[in-house]
Formats: C-alpha cells, sequence, structure tokens
C-alpha cells in the first residue's frame, strides 16, 4: 500500500506526486517540475528516502526539478528508454522553445513496456502509453494510475508537439480503457478522475 500526495508546482501548474510505500517508507516522486520548498519539506517529513524519480515523460514542465531532487537525494531516475532523446534534446522537451535552461541529470533506468519497479513492498508496472510523446507512459500500482499527460478528466494530452502522435495517443488510450476494474487516475495536470467515469464521458474513449 501507499499514501499519495500532490503538489502543483511550476509554471503551468503540473501535478507532482509524492508517494510512500508505507511498509517501509521509501519515497518516490513522479514528475518532478521544478523546484518547490513544500514538495521537499514534505520529503524530509516523510523521511527523506527518496529511492526514485519516476518521469511519465520528458517535457520541460514534468522534468525541471529532478536534477536538485537528484544532487540532494541520489534516486534512481526512471524513464521509457524511447523517451531519452525527448528528455536530453532541447527542441524536444519544449526547453528551447521557452527559452528554459534544464539543469542535466541522468536517467539511470531506461524502462520498457510492462517494467516493474519496487518501492519497498509497493510494486508499480510502467505502460508505455506514446502519443503526447513517443515515449510517454503511465505508472500502475494498486488501485491507481499515474498518466502523466496522457489521460486527463474528459481529455488527452495534446498531440501537435515534437515526437507527438494522434493515431498512438488513440491506441495508447485503447489500452487504458481495456484495463480490468476500475482505477483512480492522478493525471500530469488538473483534476483526478477514475478510469470508469473516463470510459463513459472521455471522448476519446468511446
Amino acid at each position: 500500500m501507499m499514501n499519495i500526495t500532490c503538489f502543483v508546482i511550476g509554471m503551468i501548474g503540473t501535478n507532482v506526486y509524492l508517494i510512500q510505500d508505507e511498509a517501509t517508507g521509501k519515497l518516490a516522486v513522479i514528475d518532478p517540475a521544478d523546484h518547490s520548498d513544500e514538495l521537499l519539506e514534505q520529503i524530509e517529513e516523510h523521511g527523506g528516502d527518496v529511492a526514485y524519480i519516476l518521469l511519465t515523460h520528458g517535457h520541460y514542465d514534468h522534468i525541471m526539478g529532478a536534477a536538485e531532487l537528484c544532487e540532494k537525494y541520489h534516486p534512481t531516475v526512471c524513464a521509457a528508454r524511447v523517451e531519452l532523446p525527448v528528455i536530453e534534446e532541447p527542441s524536444y522537451n519544449l526547453s528551447q522553445p521557452h527559452g528554459i535552461t534544464i539543469a542535466p541529470f541522468t536517467v539511470d533506468r531506461a524502462l520498457e513496456d510492462g517494467d516493474t519497479i519496487l518501492l519497498g513492498e509497493t510494486e508499480l508496472r510502467f505502460m508505455l502509453t506514446p502519443g503526447h510523446t513517443m515515449g510517454s507512459g503511465c505508472y500502475i500500482a494498486d488501485d491507481c494510475i499515474f498518466s502523466g499527460d496522457t489521460l486527463f478528466c474528459t481529455s488527452v494530452g495534446r498531440t501537435d508537439f515534437p515526437t507527438s502522435s494522434m493515431s498512438d495517443m488513440m491506441q495508447s488510450v485503447e489500452r487504458l480503457k481495456n484495463l480490468d476494474g476500475d482505477y483512480n487516475v492522478y493525471p500530469g495536470h488538473d483534476m483526478f478522475t477514475t478510469l470508469e467515469r473516463e470510459r463513459k464521458h472521455n471522448p476519446f474513449m468511446q
């Protein structure tokens, strides 16, 4: 089991998730968007044992805080193998068009579809869901999906960026739709939702 805390961080309000394995206290940060005193304070209050940074994709508004956390906590950074060029290339990660410089960091574990990550006793499964970028992905654990910019409440992520593909997005959304059962969906921006709600009301899942 895990505890989840959400912080809205950065220039365009990215949902950054601090998750903690209840059994061991180990922490992971999903999509560290930028520096946040509040996030750092909560990490320390939760014991400071940051084992992982989990990236759903490589756009600047999801990775700008990674280097700071790496320097302070030395976590294992995970992202899809196919997403590495997006993380590394300023024109792909959209930092260049916005005049932003991202402090460098290293992806330690390049993930493939179906790979698992063990955070203490909590197992997270990585689902590759290209569309928003070529290596976008979701992390699935317990009854939760951390969907990045793939699935939103009644919508999906934009597909007009470098490496985006609407056809890939529709296939990814179909894979999510076909998961067994219901899940709480924690997206990269805006409000939380559930998979069942999206099956019923999201036009991209019809």
